[in-house]
This record gives C-alpha cells, sequence and structure tokens, in this order.
C-alpha cells in the first residue's frame, strides 16, 4: 500500500504540476476565454460582469437565458460541477485510486439520483425546455475551450458530456438527508453497554452525533463528502415591515456548509420574460436557491425533517430483493467489481462497508429522495411568485433537501414554509435506530408537503427565525435530530429587543458570536469548581474568568480559551476516556452537555468529583495561558479542498486568519473539543440582506470569490469582504445594474 501511495503522489505531481501552481489570471484573461459569437441562441443575449465576476445575465427568452447561464456556470465552476457528477455517480475512484472504493461503493448503492429519470420524465414542457438549453449551455462551453481547467490534470478526468439527468441527481446530491450520519454513527456505537442511554439522549436532546465519529477514515470522508455538498445548516430571518427601520420587510441568510474554495454557492444575477432576480446559486443548476426577485425574497434553513428509515428487512419474506453487479472504475490500478442489491423498501445499504450491520442482519434504506419530486421546478416557481401565498404554492413538490423556507414579499408580509415531503408516522419516538420492515406500522402510507405541513404568516411578533431548530409541533414527527436551539434563541433575543430594525442590524446579527449555552454551561461548571475548595485552589484566577465568561465568542476575548480548554479536560475525564477522540458523539455535543454534564458530574463519587475537577482546572488553567485571544486558539483557514490530499495538500492552502464565532453562535464556525490552534471546516461561508423596499438593496459575499478557476484574480477576493462584514452589490433596476455591473459582453446568435 505505501508502495501505491507514493507512486500515486507522484503521477499526481507530474499530471497536476499546473494545478499545484497555476498561472495568475485576470479578470479580462478569464472573461477572453468565453465564447461570444456563434451561439445557439434565438436572440442576442448581454452579460454584464462586476469587479467581482458576478454576471448579471440579460435575455430576451427564457431559454436563451438559460443557454447563457450554462455557459456562466461552466465558465466559473466547470470542475466543480463534474466533481459534484462523480461524486453523485459514486466515481471517485476514477480520480483518487483504490482509496475511494468502499465510498463508491456507498455511494452506487445508497444510488442519490435514482429518481433522476423520472423527475425529468415528470418535467412540464417549459421546465425541461429550461433544463434542456441550460445543459446545452454547459456542454457548449466546455467543447469550445482551448484549455482545460489546471484541477482536470490533477485528477486524470477527461471532459464528458452533461445530461439533465445528471444536473437533476447534482441538486439530489445537495438535498442528501443529514440524518444519515447521525444514524450511521450510532449504529457503530449498538455494542456498547450504555447505548440505550446514548440513543434516548439523542433523542431527549433533539440533536445526534452527526459530526462525531471520526475514527473511521472511510466514514469520516463519507460524512466530509455528505457534509459538505449538503444543504446541511443555515441562519435565516425575515422581519415586518412593522419593525423595520425602512417601513418595508427585511430578509437575511447565512447558509452554513463546509468552508473550502471553490464556495459551494455561485453568484448571478438574471433578466428574462419570466425570471428577474439576483442570489445564490448551485453550481450546475439553472435556479435560485436563495435570494430575492422584484417582489419576493426568500432564504432558509435545513429542516432536519425525518426523510428517512433504517429497516431490517432481514426477516421479510417477500422484501424483493434484486441483485445486481457494478464496475469501480480505478485509477493507477485495476478494476473492482462490487454487488449492489435493492429491495421494495429501498437500497440495501447494509452491503456497505460503512454501514455496521449486527451478523444476520439486513438493513435496507427508504428515503423520500428516492421519489420524484419535484425542487428544480418548485425553485423556478419561487422565481416567478408575487407574494408569500404563492410562495408557499410554489414549494409544494419540494422534499430533498427539507427546507424551512422563509420569506419576505414587496406588500410586506413575512412567512415561513416548511419545505418537504415526509412520512406521518404514528409513532412520536422510534424505540430503535433500524426499524422492523415486518411491523406494518413502520410502513409509510400518508405524507404531508409544504400546503399541509404547519406554516406561519405575518406572526404578532413582527419577524421569524430560523437555524435548524425544530420549526413547529404537529401531530405526527417532522424530525427528530435538530440542532440545538441556541442560536435560534439568540436570534429571536436579538431581534425581539429593536422595533426599529435596519440592515445594517441584520449584518451585525450575522457577525454575532454570541452562544447563550456555552454562558450558561460555563457558570455551572464554575459553581461546581467552586463546590470543591481544592479545584478551585489551583487557579482561582482561572475559575474567576470562567465565571465571569459571557458566552461572547468575540476574536479578542479570552473567556471563550478558559471555557474550551476546561471542556477539553473536564468532559473525557467525566465519562472515563482518555481524549475527546474517545468519546461516543453525543457525549461531546454541547446540547448535551447542558443537559446531562452537571448531572452527570454530580453522580460521580465525591473522591473521583473531586479528582476530575482538580485535574481538568490544573490542566486547563496551564492550556489557557498559552494564548492571549480567542482568535490565537480558532481560526478561519481558507483553503481549496484540495488541501486534504497528501502531500500536496499545503500548495492549496491561501490564509490562516484569527476567527470568532463557535460551534452554535449565530456566526457559526464549527469546532470540536479543542485545546489548541484549530481551524474550522463548517459553518457561515455566504451571506444575503435585502430590503423588500428597495429593489436595489440586496448585498450578498461568499467566503473566497465567484471564480473557481485556480490562479483566477476573482478566486479569493471576497474573502477580505467576508472578514470585514461588507458585502457585494446585486441590484435590480436595469439602470443600477449597469452602473454595478460596468463590464459588459455581447453574446451573439
Amino acid at each position: 500500500m505505501r508502495f501505491i501511495l507514493t507512486l500515486v503522489t507522484f503521477v499526481l505531481v507530474l499530471s497536476g504540476c499546473a494545478a499545484l501552481k497555476p498561472a495568475p489570471r485576470t479578470m479580462a484573461e478569464r472573461l477572453a476565454a468565453f465564447p461570444r459569437d456563434g451561439l445557439p441562441l434565438e436572440k442576442a443575449v448581454t452579460i454584464r460582469w462586476n469587479a467581482y465576476q458576478v454576471p448579471f445575465v440579460e435575455a430576451e427568452t427564457d431559454r436563451d437565458l438559460a443557454f447563457a447561464l450554462g455557459l456562466v456556470h461552466a465558465h466559473l465552476r466547470l470542475t466543480e460541477i463534474r466533481l459534484l457528477k462523480q461524486i453523485v455517480q459514486g466515481r471517485l475512484s476514477e480520480m483518487a485510486g483504490p482509496v475511494t472504493r468502499n465510498i463508491d461503493h456507498a455511494l452506487r448503492i445508497i444510488d442519490i439520483g435514482r429518481a433522476a429519470p423520472e423527475v425529468v420524465r415528470r418535467m412540464s414542457q417549459d421546465e425541461r425546455a429550461l433544463m434542456e438549453s441550460f445543459a446545452a449551455g454547459l456542454n457548449f462551453y466546455q467543447s469550445r475551450m482551448k484549455e482545460m481547467p489546471p484541477e482536470f490534470g490533477l485528477l486524470g478526468l477527461k471532459p464528458e458530456p452533461f445530461k439533465v439527468e445528471d444536473l437533476v441527481s447534482i441538486g439530489r446530491l445537495g438535498g442528501i438527508d443529514v440524518n444519515w450520519m447521525v444514524y450511521m454513527g450510532l449504529l457503530r456505537l449498538r455494542e456498547r453497554p450504555d447505548f440505550q442511554t446514548i440513543w434516548a439522549r439523542a433523542l431527549d436532546a433533539g440533536t445526534g452525533p452527526a459530526m462525531s465519529f471520526r475514527s473511521d477514515s472511510e466514514l469520516g470522508l463519507f460524512e466530509d463528502i455528505a457534509l459538505a455538498t449538503a444543504r446541511l445548516g443555515s441562519n435565516a430571518y425575515v422581519v415586518s415591515r412593522e419593525k423595520s427601520a425602512s417601513g418595508s420587510a427585511l430578509v437575511a441568510g447565512d447558509p452554513h456548509l463546509g468552508i473550502g474554495v471553490p464556495n459551494l454557492w455561485l453568484l448571478a444575477g438574471v433578466r428574462s420574460p419570466s425570471f428577474t432576480g439576483v442570489g445564490f446559486m448551485v453550481p450546475g443548476l439553472p435556479v435560485i436557491a436563495e435570494g430575492r426577485s422584484p417582489d419576493l425574497a426568500w432564504v432558509g434553513t435545513n429542516m432536519r425533517s425525518a426523510n428517512s428509515d433504517f429497516y431490517d428487512i432481514g426477516k421479510v419474506a417477500d422484501a424483493g430483493i434484486e441483485t445486481r453487479e457494478t464496475v469501480i472504475k480505478t485509477r493507477f490500478v485495476f478494476d473492482a467489481k462490487r454487488q449492489i442489491r435493492t429491495s421494495r423498501f429501498g437500497p440495501v445499504v447494509s452491503d456497505s462497508s460503512l454501514v455496521a450491520a449486527r451478523p444476520g442482519e439486513t438493513i435496507a434504506l427508504r428515503w423520500v429522495g428516492h421519489q420524484p419530486t419535484d425542487e428544480i421546478g418548485g425553485l423556478f416557481a419561487v422565481m416567478r411568485a408575487k407574494d408569500a401565498k404563492e410562495f408557499r404554492a410554489a414549494l409544494a413538490g419540494f422534499a430533498v433537501s427539507p427546507q424551512n423556507f422563509l420569506c419576505a414579499d414587496a406588500k410586506g408580509n413575512i412567512c415561513h414554509v416548511l419545505a418537504t415531503v415526509i412520512p406521518k408516522r404514528g409513532a412520536m419516538r422510534p424505540s430503535s435506530p433500524i426499524l422492523d420492515a415486518a411491523d406494518p406500522a413502520n410502513e409509510w402510507r400518508e405524507f404531508a408537503d409544504a400546503t399541509t405541513l404547519p406554516y406561519a404568516l405575518n406572526p404578532r411578533e413582527g419577524f421569524l427565525a430560523s437555524a435548524n431548530n425544530q420549526a413547529a409541533n404537529a401531530p405526527f414527527p417532522i424530525g427528530y435530530f435538530f440542532s440545538a436551539d441556541e442560536r435560534v434563541r439568540r436570534l429571536q433575543q436579538v431581534l425581539s429587543a429593536n422595533d426599529n430594525i435596519s440592515l445594517d442590524d441584520l449584518k451585525a446579527l450575522q457577525r454575532d458570536t454570541v452562544s447563550l449555552d456555552s454562558r450558561d454551561i460555563a457558570r455551572v461548571l464554575a459553581e461546581l469548581i467552586e463546590g470543591v475548595g481544592e479545584a478551585r485552589a489551583v487557579s482561582p484566577a482561572f475559575v474567576a474568568e470562567l465565571k465571569a465568561f459571557d458566552g461572547d465568542y468575540r476574536v479578542d476575548a479570552h473567556g471563550p480559551v478558559v471555557y474550551e480548554t476546561l471542556l477539553y479536560h473536564l468532559v473525557p475525564a467525566v465519562y472515563g476516556v482518555r481524549s475527546p477522540d474517545d468519546l461516543a458523539g453525543p457525549y461531546s455535543d454541547q446540547r448535551q452537555l447542558k443537559r446531562f454534564l452537571a448531572s452527570d458530574i454530580n453522580a460521580l463519587s465525591p473522591e473521583r468529583k473531586r479528582q476530575v475537577l482538580v485535574g481538568a482546572v490544573r490542566n486547563a488553567a496551564a492550556d489557557s495561558a498559552k494564548f492571549k485571544a480567542w482568535g490565537d486558539m480558532h481560526r478561519l483557514r481558507v483553503q481549496h479542498w484540495f488541501a486534504a490530499l497528501p502531500v500536496m495538500g499545503r500548495y492549496f492552502v491561501y490564509g490562516d486568519y484569527p476567527s470568532g464565532g463557535s460551534r452554535e453562535t449565530p456566526m457559526k464556525l464549527g469546532h470540536g473539543l479543542i485545546n489548541s490552534p484549530t481551524s474550522s471546516t463548517f459553518g457561515s461561508q455566504a451571506r444575503f440582506v435585502s430590503d423588500m423596499g428597495d429593489p436595489d438593496s440586496s448585498e450578498f459575499v461568499l467566503i473566497g470569490g465567484n471564480d473557481g478557476w485556480l490562479g483566477s484574480a476573482n478566486a479569493l477576493d471576497e474573502v477580505p469582504l467576508w472578514r470585514s462584514g461588507q458585502y457585494v452589490k446585486m441590484p435590480l433596476r436595469p439602470e443600477a445594474v449597469a452602473r454595478e455591473f460596468p463590464l459588459t459582453m455581447m453574446l451573439s446568435p
């Protein structure tokens, strides 16, 4: 294996030298590669560009708009779109070699794009025409490229066409169920004697160990792929005109995803007979996922709804299991054959090495995303919607990823729509991660969607906020594993305290670094330590600082260092393991720590409690003294996704900056239990604000830049904006668009 890895690295270095040291490209040089003449257009198209290489596409027909957007997406993010295609098809080994075969096997078993052919078949004539035109634009641009992106050489990729089914599948990849990682982590703990406690606590706290089971490298890699591409987290809030300083409704959103370059969002503006809008697009899809039109603005957070069930089908006589063989093409070495089984309940995921099945257990996955729902059509309809009522109706067929969609319209309405399709289960609380397929009570019979799930319109509080928390009560379970509610509580706290809210206030809230739960936990721990005189005597100054910690993870604050270093040493000691790496996921989750840590400490014998507290304070006091401020310990590393590569990864790190924020602050920059400098790899990586009274007020920013070409002057140019709280203006009025997007490009038929 060492020989193979050495050979792989050697070949990658030779074939990928252009990616390792890419030639700098100015914006003018990049745009010079854009095809402008002899295009299969009905009429001329205008693309305006701003200084950040953000496009505003203006077309006289909707099909021409879609085709031009295909050109734009290929120009800015061809490699990213191709990588998403490779992932969704389980073709990583064609790029990475044998080390990803098990990941490919798992991806092919799950078959994320399984419903894509039927989704395409059911599309309306107009929707299919738009998608076909967009795919044609992607393919046209790729066919005219004189130089492929540098990453193609690094990854051994050759150009290949994109079909509409490929693009629908990419949308499904972004919609995978984040609960899979929770369940896959829990399944690996079932043989522990305390598993029932772990399961009960996960359900009680409403959250699971999605980010904590990293000891298995393959499962960790699968989680990295899933959590980086899924529409996983976010903050979203809308303010009524009654609470707004401008007298118009306001909207703000900041998606929380994997942090890497290129960003997982692409910024663009559009104008055609049916569509006018600006916002975030998923590379490879011609719809605005978050943004605004003249009439409406929308933002979203992942609902964490129960869109999947895992079944034990081993004792079901009519499971309908079918078997086929797949060949995993593998770079550098021979190809591999693997078996894939499906059942009437769904794919047999226990055939993957990533799923910890018990002997004799056959586990199948049933997922709403395997059904032909219509997310792309729903977002096309959202882009056309005129008010909150039409917004909700547009999302009737939207299922994955399940979204808390918040909207504000130009009439002053604000709303919250639960956009997904979920089965109406009878049991409010499952007794196990694996359901008995033979039990009729576990069948999916009736479904709820955006038109029947709870809905909020113009609440008396004057605002709506969502942060992946439980959105509403229902007579059936909407989900089980929500995010901690401290982010939404902080949003509600700030918004409710101000009856004259401005866009600047919303921008400040997007950068807020206060953790309400950390403040509360710190005070409880300080009281416990003070109750054990020997523990307090170790470092009275440390304990005093812990007690004074206000929960604010400001970049220049020392209180977060004190609190986090204490958790790093205390939590493993309480639960009898050597380090945080050895903890079962639930035991290190902040929400579970708030609910159970103090009582678990008090449940220890007096002598053990004394030892644990004394040792934790001694070690944490020594660690915390090494750092003057939280930013010395908590870092924002701006890097390409390839930074994870062995040997070559260092070539793809572009900056390392001190950063505020934490795991559940509004400005989320996640981390685990830490006592040394650590870079966040997940959190707030894009921002959007808008005032519905002004069509030109919309502002956006990305960590990174809009151009994904390695070496481009616009690959990293938005990082300073993001760090300093600035934004890119994206207006809607034609005269303002011409002013903000001064570089004009004409495309001719």
